[in-house]
């Protein structure tokens, strides 16, 4: 009798939890005013979207977080008259962006989970 070996079952690797937390955190962060606080989540969401998530789209989105987090605080890191906190020094724009960025990773992490 020949022993047959059967492939496991394609398992699906959802994405962490982390990073789905951490990308509903950004824009609660962001528009209660704490920015830069939010450098947190996003920071979790970019590592555990880039090292956990096999998606292009939510790697992408995930890039997209940081990247519209990053603008705002390398502006509010180099001008020398600065507010005294990223909330108070970022353009509106720049928050609607990052909630529009945490919106989209939402989104792919949802059709991630889906597909």
């Amino acid at each position: 009798m020949t022993a047959t070996s059967v492939a496991p079952a394609p398992t699906r690797r959802p994405a962490p939890l982390a990073v789905t937390v951490s990308a509903w955190a950004v824009p609660v962060m962001v528009v209660g005013q704490f920015a830069l606080l939010s450098g947190i989540p996003v920071t979790i969401a970019l590592a555990g979207a880039l090292l956990r998530v096999r998606d292009r789209m939510v790697r992408r989105a995930a890039a997209l977080v940081a990247v519209s987090y990053l603008i705002p605080l390398v502006i509010w890191l180099t001008r020398p008259d600065g507010a005294p906190s990223l909330s108070k020094d970022m353009h509106p724009g720049f928050a609607g962006l990052m909630v529009a960025a945490s919106a989209a990773l939402i989104v792919a992490l949802f059709r991630a989970r889906r597909h």
